[in-house]
């Protein structure tokens, strides 16, 4: 999944597959089972937003622990300090919930992954002139399908994006059909105090559901 971005900008990986977990809330002392049972799974990517607890903590034991094929980093990341923190815990991906051109452009300047939020054209179109690597449309849900692909129509037509906010396993097909290729799955996945084997077993069917979903609409 490429996108079409400003000089300079690191492009989305190539991932097992385009969905990232989003642990918000998560402990260090839990993360690194959970981690491994999402990569197990099948997930490209695992998010732990600034506001958890200790997040560069979580940071850190994900980065150790995962296979450099999962993409570990913070999402809830709002400031350039942020970005640099997270770096120096070692995540490769920025997720935030708006556009900053500052944030975007530190993310670029250490060579991360930026997945900035977005709800409309503009910005839209801002993020990717500042060099995000993908969008994140943010709450998905209120757009739906139809909303963003009416966004998608004035974007490049390489432009990575990934519904995040009140999209589940089940709308996964009537998302990809409107052009979105990437998932950010949060309290559908994981809750604070859901222990790995919960989280597995939740991953497994998005897996599934990916799969299926991504499967027709190539057939």
């Amino acid at each position: 999944m490429n996108a079409s971005s400003g000089p300079g900008a690191v492009p989305w990986p190539p991932l097992a597959r385009d969905l990232v977990a989003i642990l918000r809330g998560v402990r260090p002392q839990e993360v690194e089972a959970i981690g491994i049972a999402l990569a197990e799974a099948g997930f490209g990517a695992v998010e732990v937003p600034l506001n958890s607890p200790d997040p560069l903590t979580s940071i850190a034991r994900l980065r150790a622990v995962l296979p450099d094929r999962v993409l570990v980093g913070a999402g809830t990341v709002l400031s350039a300090a942020e970005v640099d923190a997270v770096r120096d815990a070692g995540g490769g991906l920025v997720v935030s919930p708006n556009v900053d051109p500052e944030v975007v452009a530190r993310t670029v300047a250490n060579g991360m992954v930026s997945l900035p939020g977005v709800f409309t054209p503009t910005e839209a179109l801002t993020a990717l002139k500042a060099g995000a690597s993908a969008l994140k449309v943010f709450p998905a849900f209120v757009l739906g399908p139809a909303g963003i692909a009416a966004i998608r129509a004035v974007l490049p037509a390489t432009t990575a994006i990934a519904a995040v906010g009140g999209v589940g396993e089940g709308q996964f097909a009537a998302y990809a059909r409107a052009g979105v290729r990437a998932f950010g799955l949060g309290s559908s996945l994981y809750r604070p105090g859901d222990g790995a084997q919960a989280v597995a077993a939740r991953a497994r069917a998005a897996v599934a559901a990916f799969d299926a979903a991504f499967g027709t609409l190539r057939a």
